[in-house]
């Protein structure tokens, strides 16, 4: 297997800095694409890929801290499969990694991420499984981001509408007991919205869905990779406000994962 590179399909803007906080958020797939025969393991494409984004703040969904049967499926590849968790491999470097456990399956388990340039306080999961098919989590990470306190959420809803709007109330539920007023919030993530459902909800907790004010879109649609339709990857914000939004594309992104990248650059409001 040969290492792609990303930035080849798509360039991003360099970081701005200053004031600005650059966010991405990207389901990964657990690193892996296709199936039987055809399987390939894109970890290792994935670390270029999100050293792309030169983000302050990435939330990743779908993130393995281990599973022994892909272990053993890929050891002998050129690339094998990496020894350490995926959020610290993955991680870039000074970067810290916070991961924690969704879902448990008969061969390994996966969950979700957040990799931070900024320090970090104490890392906090919370279930919210609706029913025994789908095991789903909230991430919960406070960030210290030059000198101010931002709260990071990476989350992954189920994939039935009724579902999800009881996730956003178990949600809600958590941001009430753990985050204090007034400090500032990022919730990211894939939400399985296909019907763009969502944002009414979440508004109603305070929470606006990150919008390019160029185009007054919010809507950014990053599945299927290969041809994007629908916008289940998103920021919902508090007390920021969003600048600008990207959504890289190009061959080599389609092929890493069945989602594309989403990143954005906010301020505070």
């Amino acid at each position: 297997m040969s290492r792609l590179h990303p930035l080849q399909s798509s360039l991003l803007p360099p970081h701005a800095g200053g004031g600005r906080l650059r966010v991405a958020t990207y389901n990964i797939h657990k690193g892996v694409r296709g199936v039987g025969p055809g399987k390939r393991l894109e970890i290792h494409n994935l670390v270029p890929a999100i050293e792309s984004f030169d983000a302050d703040l990435v939330f990743l969904q779908e993130v393995r801290l281990y599973h022994t049967r892909e272990a053993r499926r890929f050891q002998r590849t050129s690339f094998g499969w990496p020894v350490e968790g995926q959020a610290d491999f993955l991680a870039p470097q000074g970067f810290e990694a916070a991961y924690r456990t969704n879902a448990v399956t008969r061969h390994g388990e996966h969950g979700n991420a957040l990799l931070s340039r900024w320090p970090i306080g104490d890392v906090l999961h919370h279930d919210v499984s609706d029913h025994r098919f789908e095991q789903r989590g909230l991430l919960h990470v406070p960030v210290r981001w030059q000198g101010l306190p931002v709260h990071a959420i990476v989350v992954h809803f189920g994939l039935v509408h009724a579902s999800r709007v009881r996730q956003v109330q178990r949600l809600a539920d958590f941001i009430a007991r753990e985050v204090p007023r007034g400090e500032r919030l990022v919730v990211a993530g894939d939400f399985n919205d296909w019907n763009e459902k969502l944002d009414e909800p979440m508004a109603e907790l305070g929470l606006v869905r990150a919008a390019d004010p160029a185009t007054a879109r919010s809507r950014s649609a990053t599945f299927p990779s290969i041809a994007p339709v629908f916008a289940l990857d998103r920021f919902y914000l508090r007390g920021l406000a969003c600048q600008t939004t990207m959504v890289p594309r190009g061959t080599t992104w389609a092929r890493m994962s069945d989602h594309l990248p989403l990143v954005a650059e906010l301020v505070a409001a």
